[in-house]
């Protein structure tokens, strides 16, 4: 990937994740950063390690589940070897529901087992209950500032 591209990846279920990611492509395309907007599903592990600059939009499914899109990358990033992730400076930003017990649980798996495997966090995860529309774009561009300091 080049100087200024960033893989923005999404797990959903209700495609509330994939129109997060899509605004945040908006969003980075305005600020002259080439974004690569795809589903967890059509994602690798070796997408998510070759990234330097990665975004990951995730929602949380029933009593933490990740999203059925998610699951199969999910496992290949927690079964990879330590340093796998090395180079890529991430941030997630993770959806879900304050009623249920495990509120954004699965962005938060994915916040610490990108690390855990040698990521950089460039920003702080950010939890969105279902009011997210606001915040969630102020933490987008934040993070998308972040990133393009990225060397």
């Amino acid at each position: 990937m080049g100087a200024s591209n960033l893989l923005l990846i999404f797990g959903t279920e209700t495609g509330n994740a994939e129109e997060l990611a899509e605004d945040a492509g908006r969003i980075a395309r305005s600020l002259d950063i080439h974004p690569t907007v795809m589903d967890m599903e059509d994602a690798s592990l070796g997408d998510l390690s070759s990234s330097k600059r990665l975004i990951v939009v995730c929602s949380t499914w029933g009593e933490g589940d990740q999203p059925v899109n998610a699951q199969d990358l999910y496992d290949s990033v927690e079964e990879s070897e330590d340093g796998s992730m090395e180079g890529v400076n991430f941030a997630v930003l993770a959806l879900g529901d304050t009623a249920f017990e495990f509120f954004c649980e699965s962005g938060k798996e994915w916040d610490v087992i990108l690390q855990k495997k040698g990521g950089n966090r460039v920003n702080e995860r950010i939890d969105c209950d279902l009011d997210y529309e606001d915040y969630a774009e102020d933490w987008i561009r934040t993070t998308l500032d972040l990133l393009k300091e990225v060397k």
